[in-house]
């Protein structure tokens, strides 16, 4: 059995992480001594590990209450949990065409810095020094 801070320890999750996920009943197996300390076994582990790949996709903790959940329940609720694990997915992916999109614009800001100290643009970068009629996009 281990204890929240060698849990801490071994999974990288802050105590207070731990606690909170517990106290949500994320970790189902969770067992507790006589001093009302949380312990944990190999099955509470588990249920830690996947938890935190859940949380680090980006899924809320109700979302992930839900999973836990179902999983509870058992096979019977497979269908269900794909379609979380699907939900999650999309967004993600969304998450994932942000992100190029603003590494592209970052991408062509720094080529644009390029063009300027290489002189081959004036610098147009300073907003202090725009005219009244320049574009918006830099």
């Amino acid at each position: 059995m281990y204890t929240v801070k060698e849990v801490s320890k071994l999974l990288g999750l802050t105590e207070h992480t731990i606690r909170y996920y517990t106290d949500k009943g994320l970790v189902p197996s969770v067992q507790r001594d006589k001093n009302n300390n949380r312990l944990f076994d190999e099955e509470s582990l588990n249920w830690l590990i996947g938890v935190k790949h859940l949380k680090q996709c980006g899924m809320s903790v109700e979302d992930i209450k839900s999973y836990v959940d179902l999983c509870l329940e058992g096979r019977s609720t497979i269908q269900e949990r794909y379609g979380i694990i699907m939900k999650q997915k999309a967004t993600a992916l969304a998450q994932l065409e942000e992100a190029k999109q603003r590494a592209k614009y970052m991408e062509e800001k720094a080529n644009h810095y390029l063009d300027i100290i290489n002189e081959v643009l004036p610098d147009d970068t300073n907003p202090g020094k725009w005219q009244k009629n320049m574009p918006i996009a830099h």
